[in-house]
């Protein structure tokens, strides 16, 4: 959940804080594949700094949260949350989830 990159820099170059409030000004982040993982796994690429919904399909509780970072790298993994998003979520380590497009910034590209 992140305890380990506590204050290191992601990919967007914002620190991470993994214990983040979810407020505008403290954001829930979340890291997502690069184009060429998310697109051999048959998900939707998604730009650096856009916004996503998160959805815990076991008990419905949803998040928003920023895309800040490039990740997971673990097979069958979607996203890595930060330990506040998961409390948030109520999840107890991996759980399926449900991703969705919120809005992005313009001008925003997928890396490889």
């Amino acid at each position: 959940m992140g305890d380990g990159y506590h204050g290191r820099r992601t990919a967007s170059g914002a620190r991470f804080n993994t214990y983040a409030k979810g407020t505008a000004d403290d954001p829930f982040t979340i890291a997502y594949p690069p184009h060429h993982i998310a697109s051999r796994n048959g998900w939707p690429p998604r730009a650096l700094v856009s916004w996503v919904m998160i959805t815990n399909q076991a008990n419905g509780r949803r998040i928003r949260a920023k895309i800040t970072d490039r990740g997971p790298f673990a097979r069958g993994r979607c996203a890595d949350l930060g330990r506040s998003g998961a409390n948030a979520l109520r999840m107890g380590g991996t759980a399926r989830v449900m991703l969705r497009l919120c809005c992005w910034v313009s001008g925003a590209t997928v890396g490889r």
